[in-house]
């Protein structure tokens, strides 16, 4: 079975390897998403994201801080959550799609990056950071 579907979904861990959470993709109003589910909490993002990050981490070329914070918090500027957010990357704005949880984009999405490949990230206490691969 295909993982990242809704009966096989990824099956991933924070940056921290804290807290464990699942990942899938669904279609939703003809819009691929990403379903994010902690613990009870569920948070979507644009599926685009994940092409997105890599394309911008391969032009950065270096190591880039997480930066995670929720969406009532700012974002740390430089870091992947300020990128996530911000009004000059590809979609002009949040990836986050569900007001009042469109944050935590630099704690959720790449752990799924590096599960697919696509980056390395480190996994310290805080303080965690991603390149492309």
């Amino acid at each position: 079975m295909q993982p990242g579907t809704v009966e096989n979904p990824w099956k991933l861990k924070t940056p921290s390897l804290s807290s464990e959470f699942t990942m899938h993709k669904i279609n939703k109003d003809g819009k691929d998403i990403l379903v994010c589910t902690v613990g009870k909490t569920i948070l979507h993002y644009d599926y685009c994201c994940i092409n997105d990050l890599h394309s911008m981490l391969k032009k950065h070329g270096d190591w880039m801080e997480l930066g995670s914070a929720d969406e009532q918090k700012p974002a740390k500027d430089g870091t992947v959550e300020a990128w996530g957010r911000s009004a000059s990357n590809p979609v002009g704005g949040w990836y986050g799609l569900k007001k009042g949880l469109r944050g935590r984009f630099g704690m959720y999405i790449p752990p799924l990056m590096e599960t697919l490949g696509l980056a390395e990230v480190t996994h310290e206490a805080k303080g965690n950071k991603m390149k492309a691969k």
